[in-house]
């Protein structure tokens, strides 16, 4: 700080030097003028002048100093110290500044709350639609019909169901009740979903939960497993989906393999990125990119660690690994 204040009053400082000089350079000059008592004269001003900095240095700085160390957030209150007119006009540019930005900033959260909730209520409202189109679905004659309109049905229903679980989950902790949840009611559910699908595409379900209870919200984690479900049938044909359910070192593991066309070494990597769709979801155009990055979103506010083995040709492997109960004493206060 102390190089800064010299670069800003090195004008003032030359200005000074010049003018001792100009005494001393004067008294040199004209043998009329004692030299030696010029010079206890500018050597008197010199340490008046160190003293008068030295003196001014501290209260001239606090207000910069203050500035420095500011956070940059829309309380201003830190710096009401301002004390010189130039100060005082930084100040008032500055609380000007953050008030407009603090108008501004509310005024952006509030159009964001209510396209939030507007988004929230068009879902729940499309939601009977699709309710009663599934119903119509189901009363076709055409199996083959009725297979490719329940595909697509799902499709929607998918796509609503992330939008509606994406607004949510910057508010999810207001919306968890971590409690022991067993594992065989979600998976059922989640499989009973993706029958017709399943069905279509020859796909079976071989579940074996050696462990059968997770201490875990039950609504969040049949999101992570609708997810994880929906892409292990969607990249698969004619094969069985493995569920399994362990216990090591005191985690919960629950693992879903799959046997389909598996991940590429280059996409693997990124599959958990924001709408990332890999290479073969970019040539079939139906990916969003969003199922996986909500998917690790929601597995990083339950605490659960989630691994994906995958390799070409050779099936995809997720295991999500639930932390230990002790580890969940604060979620599940929450």
């Amino acid at each position: 700080m102390i190089g800064k204040y010299i670069r800003e009053k090195l004008s003032w400082l030359l200005l000074l030097i010049s003018m001792q000089l100009i005494i001393l350079f004067v008294a040199y000059i004209d043998t009329s003028i004692p030299f030696r008592s010029v010079a206890y004269i500018v050597v008197l001003n010199v340490v008046v002048c160190i003293v008068f900095i030295w003196a001014r240095y501290p209260r001239e700085i606090r207000f910069y100093k203050r500035l420095t160390a500011w956070d940059h957030t829309y309380d201003s209150g830190d710096l009401d110290i301002a004390e010189s007119p130039y100060e005082r006009i930084v100040h008032d540019a500055m609380t000007s500044q953050t008030e407009r930005y603090r108008k501004e900033s509310s005024s952006h959260f509030i159009l964001l709350e209510q396209e939030k909730d507007e988004m929230l209520t068009w879902i729940h409202e499309v939601k009977t639609p699709l309710t009663a189109l599934q119903l119509m679905i189901e009363r076709m004659p055409d199996n083959k019909l009725q297979g490719q309109m329940t595909y697509e049905w799902l499709r929607i229903h998918q796509l609503l169901d992330q939008q509606l679980h994406q607004k949510r989950i910057p508010f999810m902790h207001n919306d968890l009740f971590v409690e022991e949840t067993a594992l065989e009611p979600i998976l059922n559910g989640e499989i009973r979903a993706l029958k017709s699908w399943c069905i279509s595409k020859g796909i079976g379900f071989d579940v074996s939960l050696h462990v059968t209870k997770v201490l875990t919200d039950s609504k969040w984690l049949g999101f992570i497993i609708r997810q994880l479900l929906s892409n292990a049938v969607k990249y698969s044909h004619s094969s069985d989906i493995v569920i399994e359910s362990r216990e090591q070192d005191g985690h919960i593991i629950l693992t879903i393999q799959d046997y389909g066309r598996g991940i590429e070494a280059h996409d693997l990597p990124r599959i958990f990125d924001k709408g990332f769709t890999s290479t073969q979801g970019r040539l079939e155009g139906t990916a969003t990119g969003m199922g996986l990055y909500l998917t690790r979103q929601v597995a990083q506010a339950l605490r659960i660690d989630i691994k994906v083995q995958s390799a070409p040709g050779e099936g995809t492997s997720v295991k999500l690994t639930f932390p230990r109960k002790n580890d969940m004493i604060h979620l599940a206060s929450v």
